[in-house]
């Protein structure tokens, strides 16, 4: 978790504390609270000392718990702006993965530079529809959110138009490891790979490939995404961290440079990938 979010969580809880104290109708202690609001104790003081997320409707019952309902706007406030920089895929996903994919399609629509790091499956921007179903289904089986893998496809499928724009440009490195993942069935696969070689000599990609022997400076960790060098995107299991303050982009610009040290390109890349599409058997 980022320290600036876990920073944020702590002052909102201080803040729910300053509330409790302070109710207008006399200082209430933890255990009060939480009988009033039916909830555990333990979860009154997973809040104030900001050990767990609150929703919005924690919230409101707070604020009308402790007589001040009015501070409610200025709490949900609080909650938004650093909720913008995690976004969970519990929801996220709530919706299924077709509103997801569509928020993206935005912010890769309003930028002009994608500078990319994958580590574990085939970029979004460069994956055939084939190969994206097959994510999708697993992923929603993972999260338990609901099935509208096609819906899905599509959105990304549109979203990869941006490719063909002018003034566009993707620099994308993936791990060779990405390249050979089942994640699917092997002519899904072996389709997939054939697609990156004909990706290679875009003039809107540049992508380079760190193959598996390669000497690494750092190891190849979660992927992330740099939009112009306003915002970056960093996946996990459990959420998305969006990332905008300045130091934080500059060190993940600084990762990418370190990876791309180890990459190939062009027709060392095309060997590259042409190898792991020689291991799939069909």
């Amino acid at each position: 978790m980022s320290t600036d979010y876990q920073k944020a969580r702590e002052d909102l809880g201080r803040r729910l504390r300053e509330l409790r104290v302070d109710s207008p109708h006399g200082r209430l202690t933890g255990t009060h609270l939480a009988e009033q609001l039916g909830w555990p104790q333990s979860k009154i003081s997973k809040l104030e000392n900001g050990r767990q997320t609150p929703t919005a409707e924690d919230l409101r019952a707070w604020a009308d718990a402790t007589g001040q309902p009015e501070v409610f706007q200025e709490l949900h406030g609080r909650l938004k702006g650093f909720e913008s920089h995690i976004r969970s895929w519990r929801r996220q996903l709530a919706a299924g993965h077709r509103p997801v994919q569509e928020t993206w399609k935005t912010l890769v629509d309003g930028s002009s530079t994608l500078t990319v790091w994958e580590n574990n499956a085939v970029n979004g921007m460069l994956q055939t529809a084939d190969y994206a179903r097959h994510i999708f289904e697993e992923y929603a089986a993972l999260q338990n959110s609901p099935r509208d893998a096609e819906d899905a496809v599509r959105a990304r499928m549109r979203r990869q138009e941006w490719l063909y724009r002018p003034g566009k440009r993707l620099h994308v490195l993936m791990w060779e490891g990405a390249l050979r993942a089942q994640v699917c069935p092997p002519s899904v696969l072996a389709a997939q790979l054939d697609r990156l070689l004909g990706v290679v000599g875009m003039d809107t990609v540049r992508l380079g490939i760190v193959p598996l022997d390669a000497a690494l400076r750092l190891p190849p960790a979660n992927p992330f995404w740099i939009f112009d060098d306003r915002l970056v995107v960093v996946e996990d299991w459990h959420a998305e961290l969006w990332l905008d303050d300045a130091d934080t982009i500059a060190l993940y610009s600084r990762v990418w440079e370190t990876l791309d040290e180890a990459a190939v390109y062009g027709t060392a890349a095309q060997r590259v990938i042409s190898r792991a599409r020689r291991a799939v058997s069909i």
